[in-house]
């Protein structure tokens, strides 16, 4: 790996991809969907559409994004957008025809429901974010120098807390988080929420 540096507009199909590769509790997801492309445009690319001044990639040695993370500081205001701007049109492709299947309906529905104040966890914590990095990317301390120069980012901006909800059956994530220093949060069945506090970091 060369390192980490901010997103720039043609690491767009590069996180994309990455989120794909990720997106089953931390596995491969691709084919899982209709549609491949169902799962950036939820989980990372209006996050860099957004605020792509909160989004960091590592890169290899050719400068190819390989990890990312992305955030939004302040969540009510991000889900608010979502719904109202976002997901109107770029969810357009996939919510005029009948899913093709229960798991697909579940996460449009997912989709078509964010909004603010949906979830209960940017209240105390108003930033969020995701994170995601690809086998040869893990296991080498790149997830941390991530989260450590997103929360570099957002101690700049006065941002008090941020919060995160990952997949109850990424095993792997979990223990991450908690070896960040994340504190587990109340959470719906199926998902892990945590937080910290930046002010105490």
């Amino acid at each position: 790996m060369s390192g980490i540096r901010a997103y720039r507009p043609s690491d767009r199909d590069a996180v994309a991809e990455i989120c794909v590769r990720t997106a089953e509790a931390g596995a491969d997801a691709t084919g899982v969907l209709s549609d491949d492309a169902i799962w950036p445009a939820i989980f990372v690319l209006p996050y860099v559409e957004r605020h792509p001044d909160l989004a960091f990639v590592v890169v290899d040695d050719r400068d190819v994004a390989v990890g990312y993370i992305v955030c939004a500081p302040d969540t009510r205001a991000f889900e608010e957008w979502f719904h109202d701007h976002w997901w109107p049109v770029r969810g357009r492709a996939w919510t005029a025809s009948p899913p093709a299947d229960e798991r697909e309906a579940e996460i449009l529905r997912y989709a078509a429901n964010r909004r603010a104040g949906a979830e209960p966890y940017g209240d105390a914590h108003p930033a969020h974010l995701h994170i995601d990095l690809l086998p040869a990317a893990q296991g080498q301390g790149w997830g941390r120098r991530l989260v450590d120069t997103l929360i570099g980012a957002l101690r700049e901006r006065g941002v008090t807390g941020v919060h995160l909800v990952a997949s109850a059956e990424n095993a792997g994530a979990l223990a991450f988080y908690r070896r960040l220093g994340f504190t587990p949060l109340p959470s719906h069945d199926g998902v892990q929420a945590f937080a910290i506090d930046l002010a105490d970091r």
